[in-house]
């Protein structure tokens, strides 16, 4: 194994080589002929079989976002509702992916499903939510989380963890448990509306299955395609 810059890098075993680390995958295979009309209610069937096997975190989703300066960025965030409207998360409207949001809503999610070989992946535009649609949902979480979407000024830079304990607890000794917490005005949801829509399926011998949701033009629509391995 070498380095970045080609030197030699000393594994512990050859077992930590990622070159050397392959799995067979084995699962039944996806046919279009087996695919739901539209994506979202295909993504049900797949997030309920995930959600059925155990999978830690199911709803877990990669979102990358690219800002005004064209640099990428990813990040895992939770999924807090989907429907025919798209995909629905919570976040910090100053964090740097609402930022990037902001200045370019093309976003794209990734849903990395490996024990079930299975990837879901989404392109689309991020719009946030309505702030009823964000009240409803705030009012759900639990009495810490929402101390601590006031408490973090999500993706700052901050002296130290104190700094966050404090801010913490200063708010929750403000809002004890029981009493109502404020929605905060800089926080809220972004819905996904999906442009394509993919589901990825682990083959024997990397000949995977990809079969993706293209809207049509009229926006009304989807189309399937499969595209190689």
């Amino acid at each position: 194994m070498t380095d970045a810059e080609g030197g030699p890098v000393r594994a512990a075993s050859e077992s930590l080589n990622p070159a050397a680390m392959r799995k067979q995958y084995r699962r039944e295979g996806l046919d279009a002929s087996a695919l739901a009309a539209e994506p979202m209610e295909q993504f049900a069937h797949w997030f309920a079989e995930a959600a059925r096997d155990g999978l830690y975190e199911p709803n877990a989703m990669i979102v990358s976002t690219a800002g005004a300066d064209g640099a990428p960025d990813s990040r895992t965030v939770l999924l807090k509702q989907y429907d025919r409207r798209g995909f629905v998360f919570y976040t910090n409207y100053a964090s740097q992916k609402a930022i990037d949001l902001d200045a370019n809503p093309q976003v794209a999610l990734l849903f990395p499903w490996h024990p079930l070989a299975r990837q879901v992946r989404v392109t689309g535009t991020a719009a946030q939510v309505p702030r009823e649609e964000t009240a409803a949902y705030f009012r759900t979480r639990p009495h810490g989380s929402q101390i601590g979407a006031w408490a973090s000024d999500q993706s700052a830079v901050v002296p130290g963890r104190a700094t966050l304990d404090r801010a913490y607890a200063d708010l929750a000794a403000r809002h004890p448990e029981g009493e109502e917490v404020p929605v905060p005005p800089h926080w809220g949801g972004y819905r996904v509306t999906p442009r394509t829509v993919e589901f990825w399926q682990g083959r024997e011998n990397r000949l995977h299955d990809r079969l993706r949701y293209v809207r049509s033009g009229d926006g009304e629509g989807w189309r399937v395609e499969r595209l190689a391995p």
